[in-house]
């Protein structure tokens, strides 16, 4: 009688009562400890900053009436109610604003006079000379009519704009100096000042832009530099009276040079201004009353729309009393998130108590972090002034945002589980051999199109010296046109015995599936399990005694070893194509086993015969048909069993091409089972749970490949936008920046420590093994998209062994992997040239840039690897 599995390979021992009561208050104590840390971590990133208050009245608001989706550049004003909201809210600041122009908002000198406003009234000045007339005419006009113009602006930053030459603009203050009789000045940065001092004769006092951000000063130092060029202007005209027209402190936007731009920075600037100014008896306007979302169209970048003290809501910034803090709203965005990941992080330390207490803490506070990050990206654009095409992107690119984070969970519950296990639940060994007589019959299929005889008589070979009692091997060649490829395979099938069958087929529809439908209605009706064998493997004589044991199990209907290699430790490419492979057997395998859940191969598989053909045989319509098998099967309701022990080794991929080709058939053959099983995996159904999630998200960080060829042409064309047309695209935030980095650092990080635990190879095996999983992306990106894309892909042949007249030059393979080496070196250099070291954001954009062009270099680099071996080879 055949002897049932061993209950503690598959048993779930029930928890008791009292047990099960003291998890979930130790899942609960984990939760909570996790979300209060994630408060902990808010507020100390917001910890208040003390800075002197203010009390007083501020000296003047330069001030524009544009309301929220207002602007000049498409015709749209403010009303009157609008502008007198406006100035009621000011006169509860301050007595004065300045205005630029008298054509666009003439109203605002009446309406001042209401509120007790004095102001110094602007004409706007540029180089259209007719519009130039009727502003000056229309400044001189209110002038003269409204006793609360104190003081008038003729042009502003005219010179730095260089819209006219000086001789133009001080005949225009001359004009304006004749007809009216309020002092009369024109606005410019203080360079200009001293670039011109004639200008100075044409003023009745100096109006000068002192905006420390825009020369690139630290906001600690912004203060002191406003000083400074205060007293230059101060020495340079000598008793001329100065008045600061612009003076302020953006609260968002793109850092420059080192001046950030934040709530925090505005409010410490001002309310240190504001004592400083009135110490000193200097005389300004802040820059500016209020938010002016339509400036980020005028060349100004993203910052131009944040000058504001009161928002575009016409909402106080900041207080100008007490503590200031640079996030006021940390606590509900920190409450949310710990809501938001409480009950996933309750559920998950409970399910998996079983982890060592550090795994649990450490999964935990990556499900912490990732709801804090999507809490981020919801609030953050709110933060904003976004027009319909910013937030059509942000839809498009916030799923990508959740798809990033999601595949950092899935990693980092392999890396837990892999690392942090208490042990396996599911561990499966070799088995002792039953007597021959209970051996079930075991009929071994070798398909094989083109291959090397001699390569396939080494497989045969060894099977026939497998020390098993009930067995036959089907060889089932298809397409191969070369006779002197197939005749020595049949010869030497033959010769083995009538336990060697040989089939040759041509033509034969479904590639590698066809065959072994062919070999399957072919096979002794004796046979029980059907074993499958690639061309070039040599297997273990005990492959089968040790094995086969698991079918006693009525249940199982898969028993997997890993794919292993041979002949490869002196040749560098094969090498370290052998320790990439055995990366997914020796971590991947094991983590999805746990659930039931593994991957079938095509060799060194073994599959019940029953159920093989009870639920269709090998399915034609995916070069997948392996995996495709096994997820079916799991479907019936069949286990697997995953044995982690070398039963034969085979070869590795011939060169770079061959390794390619492999990856891009799989990505591509997942796809076709992706999309043909989805709703297996989404609804509920004979599938677990745990075997939904693994063939739901097993293939998500080939979706990252496909993401990063994505994200990677994006960054190019953005980063030729910011070097050709600077003025209109700029550097992303850093806070859109630091999080893409972390998730390359992390993933970097997971899968090296990873290996390093659980594959027995060296550091440099190690580094060589990444470098080859990284070659791949590219190829698996195109998998990914030409297999959603396409219904039908072709079984391309993984060439084991080349023999070739002449050797193609080393990136004949990866000549698509060059193209985006070069593109991503242009754009780097191009930023280093363009913005080198002073900003954050472009150090951090050109990290993102060689980030992006390592899997491409991996290529180039695994290539050239492989084209050396050749050649040593050779």
């Amino acid at each position: 009688m055949r002897r049932p599995i061993a209950a503690r390979e598959f048993a779930v021992t029930p928890t008791p009562a009292p047990v099960a009561r003291r998890s979930w208050l130790s899942a609960a104590l984990f939760a909570l400890l996790v979300a209060a840390l994630n408060v902990g971590l808010w507020a100390w990133a917001n910890q208040p900053v003390n800075a002197p208050g203010w009390q007083g009245s501020i000296h003047g608001f330069a001030y524009s009436a544009f309301q929220r989706y207002q602007s000049p550049l498409n015709d749209t004003y403010p009303s009157g109610d609008e502008i007198r909201g406006d100035l009621a809210l000011l006169s509860k600041y301050s007595h004065r604003i300045r205005t630029y122009s008298s054509l666009q908002t003439p109203q605002i000198p009446r309406l001042a006079r209401d509120y007790g406003l004095d102001v110094m009234a602007g004409a706007w000045l540029d180089r259209r000379r007719e519009n130039n007339e009727r502003e000056l005419d229309a400044l001189i006009a209110q002038a003269r009519r409204y006793p609360n113009i104190t003081r008038v602006i003729v042009g502003n930053e005219v010179l730095l704009r260089q819209d006219m030459s000086p001789h133009a603009l001080m005949a225009y203050l001359d004009r304006a100096r004749a007809a009216i009789r309020q002092p009369v000045s024109t606005a410019e940065p203080w360079h200009i000042w001293e670039k011109y001092p004639e200008l100075a004769d044409h003023v009745d006092f100096i109006t000068v832009h002192l905006l420390p951000y825009w020369e690139g000063i630290p906001r600690k130092d912004a203060v002191g530099m406003v000083l400074m060029r205060y007293q230059q202007l101060q020495r340079l005209f000598p008793g001329k009276p100065i008045v600061v027209g612009e003076v302020g402190w953006p609260s968002n936007g793109d850092r420059y040079k080192y001046a950030e731009p934040s709530p925090a920075n505005q409010a410490l600037f001002l309310r240190q201004w504001f004592n400083v100014a009135k110490a000193r008896g200097i005389d300004y306007y802040v820059m500016e009353a209020f938010d002016q979302p339509w400036k980020e169209s005028l060349g100004e970048g993203r910052v131009g729309a944040y000058w504001g003290m009161f928002g575009a809501d016409r909402q106080l910034k900041f207080p100008l009393t007490g503590p200031v803090i640079e996030d006021p709203d940390w606590p509900w965005k920190a409450l949310s998130a710990s809501l938001l990941a409480l009950l996933p992080m309750l559920a998950f330390a409970y399910a998996f108590r079983r982890f060592r207490p550090v795994g649990r803490l450490f999964f935990l506070s990556l499900v912490q972090l990732a709801a804090g990050l999507v809490v981020w990206a919801i609030t953050v654009p709110f933060a904003f002034y976004l027009d319909p095409f910013d937030w059509a992107m942000l839809v498009i690119l916030f799923p990508a945002q959740l798809a990033i984070l999601a595949i950092l969970l899935i990693n980092g519950f392999e890396f837990t589980e892999v690392l942090w296990r208490r042990g396996w639940m599911r561990q499966f060994g070799l088995r002792a051999p039953a007597p021959a007589a209970q051996q079930p019959f075991v009929s071994v299929h070798l398909a094989c199109y083109n291959e090397p005889p001699e390569m396939v008589i080494a497989t045969l070979d060894s099977l026939a010296a497998l020390d098993y009692a009930h067995f036959e091997v089907v060889v089932i060649d298809n397409n191969t046109r070369d006779e002197a490829i197939w005749r020595p395979v049949e010869a030497h099938c033959r010769a083995l015995g009538p336990q060697f069958r040989f089939f040759h087929l041509e033509p034969w529809p479904g590639f590698k599936a066809g065959a072994l439908n062919f070999g399957l209605k072919e096979t002794d009706p004796r046979a029980e399990v059907v074993a499958v064998v690639d061309a070039d493997y040599v297997v273990r004589p005990d492959w089968l005694a040790r094995l086969t044991g698991y079918f006693d199990d009525p249940k199982v209907a898969v028993v997997q070893s890993p794919q292993a290699h041979r002949d490869f430790e002196h040749n560098t490419f094969r090498r370290m194509t052998a320790w990439e492979f055995d990366g997914f057997f020796r971590i991947g395998m094991h983590h999805r086993n746990e659930r039931n859940a593994i991957i079938q191969h095509g060799t060194m598989t073994m599959v019940r015969r029953s159920a093989l053909e009870g639920t269709g045989g090998w399915s034609e319509w995916t070069i997948c048909e392996d995996a495709e098998l096994g997820l079916r099967l799991m479907h019936a309701g069949y286990d697997t069993v995953y044995v982690d022990e070398v039963m034969g080794r085979g070869l590795t991929p011939a060169d770079f091409t061959a390794y390619k080709s492999q990856r891009y058939r799989w990505a591509f053959g997942a796809m076709q089972i992706f999309k043909a099983r989805w709703g297996w995996m989404i609804r509920r159904g004979p599938l677990s749970p745990g075997q939904r999630f693994h063939f739901l998200t097993g293939w998500f960080s080939w979706f990252a490949d496909a993401l990063h060829l994505v994200f990677t042409l994006m960054a190019l064309a953005w980063t030729a936008l910011m070097l050709g047309l600077p003025q209109y695209f700029s550097l992303p935030m850093k806070l859109f920046l630091i999080p893409v980095l972390g998730f390359f650092v992390a993933k970097a990080v997971f899968g090296i420590v990873l290996y390093r635990a659980r594959v027995p190879c060296s550091w440099r095996d190690t580094l060589m093994a990444a470098v080859a999983s990284m070659g791949l992306s590219h190829a698996i990106a195109r998998g990914i998209w030409w297999g959603l894309a396409k219904k039908q892909g072709e079984f391309v042949r993984t060439a084991k062994s080349r023999r070739l007249r002449g050797r193609p030059s080393a990136f004949a393979s990866v000549r698509e992997e060059l193209l985006m080496v070069l593109a991503l070196g242009a754009g780097i250099a191009g930023m280093a040239y363009a913005y080198g070291g002073t900003y954050l954001e472009g150090k951090l954009w050109i990290t993102i840039l060689a980030a992006q062009a390592i899997p491409y270099l991996s290529a180039l680099v695994g290539a050239t690897v492989a084209h050396r071996s050749g050649e040593a080879a050779g």
